[in-house]
């Protein structure tokens, strides 16, 4: 970290220097002052509507910044002026709401002599092309979008030497794939918002550049506002997706089990309910361990999935227990499907690894499979407790089998053994 602080000051003091070495400002005082209040007001303003990435260890800003034309109109000693304000307004503005990081005050130094560097550059570079630029169709706007081109890389140049110091960036490709997140849209909304500003701040058209911040803030807002509710969207279902979702075998757990059930009573569709388990599956976890079991229920449950389709659902609806919700079948294409899925437990193995040797671990399973009618009178709660005990049965009955009923007609039980 040590090393990180040292870069700070590296970057914040050369930014000094340069101011130093400009020696004065670009323009009238007065003029400056009331640029520099207003452009510190919506900076300041504009600040909590920026987007914050997280990169490594470190919190990365996104957002249109106005110091490219603040730094052009007010030369090097200008830019770090408002850039030292601007930058230590933020810090104290977090310490008061308490979500200022540990290292935000380090941080600041590096934030004001990045930037000040960046846009001194643009504002060196401004100067030197413009009279190649300006005799050329958009030549003003050519160049601004070139300036914001080259300060961006400056800066990201910058971060990509301090994730580097603190081991977030390990490569060559990791630091191209940083400079390649830079957006061209966003370059060129940062071009010309600067581009207008500059134009603006030069004629002294205060009422126009006040409307400009106020647009560009309320255009920002409102798609700050859009991309906070999809956030937010994303963040409820990624929630909704855990509480309902198997930690260990990434399929719906016994509570969107529930859901299911509720939603599928309403319904007065055939259905097929199968309660299925993994036989003896006790003595794997006492023969080996409960991380050789959580990956044999893995193999179930990937076996299971391979039977299925679309219409169908599987849960895991208790330690080796697993419930499927068959649809769209008859009886007979639900009995077909469970026998297949049987014999196609029993004639696979799980690969795993066990006192340091690959050991093929074979196992069966065993069905309570009801067909029915869902209705008033049996709604699917009360098929799954009648699939759950013709699990019991054939569990009772040797295990590896299948207890079959259709419950819409009197035909008794189907028992089928695989021999």
């Amino acid at each position: 970290m040590w090393r990180a602080r040292i870069f700070d000051f590296i970057l914040f003091f050369s930014a000094l220097a340069i101011a130093v070495h400009s020696r004065s400002l670009e323009v009238h005082t007065n003029l400056f002052l009331k640029a520099l209040f207003l452009f510190w007001v919506f900076s300041t303003l504009y600040h909590h509507l920026r987007v914050v990435k997280k990169t490594g260890s470190t919190n990365v800003d996104y957002g249109i910044s106005y110091s490219l034309s603040f730094g052009i109109f007010a030369g090097p000693l200008g830019l770090f002026i408002f850039e030292t304000i601007y930058r230590f307004t933020i810090f104290f503005n977090r310490k008061r709401t308490k979500t200022a990081d540990p290292e935000e005050f380090w941080d600041t130094f590096y934030n004001i002599g990045s930037f000040s560097l960046a846009y001194s550059a643009a504002y060196y570079l401004y100067n030197l092309l413009l009279p190649f630029f300006e005799p050329l169709p958009l030549g003003f706007w050519i160049l601004l979008f070139l300036l914001v081109v080259v300060s961006s890389f400056l800066i990201d140049t910058f971060l990509i030497c301090i994730f580097r110091i603190l081991g977030d960036v390990n490569s060559v490709r990791d630091a191209l794939d940083f400079y390649k997140s830079r957006s061209l849209t966003d370059m060129g909304k940062t071009a010309l918002t600067n581009g207008l500003l500059l134009l603006f701040i030069h004629d002294a058209e205060w009422g126009t550049l006040v409307a400009l911040f106020l647009l560009n803030y309320l255009v920002s807002l409102s798609f700050y506002s859009k991309s906070q509710s999809i956030q937010d969207k994303y963040e409820r279902d990624k929630f909704e997706q855990m509480a309902y979702t198997d930690f260990l075998t990434g399929i719906n757990n016994r509570a969107y089990m529930d859901l299911k059930i509720a939603e599928l009573s309403q319904t007065e569709e055939y259905i097929g309910v199968v309660v299925a388990d993994i036989d003896k599956f006790k003595s794997i976890n006492d023969n080996y361990n409960h991380s050789i079991g959580d990956q044999v229920i893995r193999h179930f449950t990937k076996t299971l999935k391979n039977y299925l389709n679309a219409n169908d659902s599987l849960f895991r609806s208790g330690g080796e227990e697993f419930t499927l919700f068959l649809r769209n079948r008859s009886y007979s294409q639900c009995v077909d499907l469970v026998e297949r899925i049987l014999r196609g437990v029993e004639n696979s193995t799980v690969e795993v690894e066990f006192a340091s040797e690959i050991v093929s671990i074979s196992y069966t399973s065993s069905f309570g499979l009801y067909f029915y009618k869902i209705s008033d009178q049996v709604p699917l709660e009360k098929g799954y407790i009648y699939a759950d005990h013709l699990l019991l049965e054939s569990k009772q009955d040797g295990r590896n089998r299948i207890t079959a009923v259709n419950g819409c007609v009197d035909a008794g039980k189907t028992v089928l053994v695989n021999n």
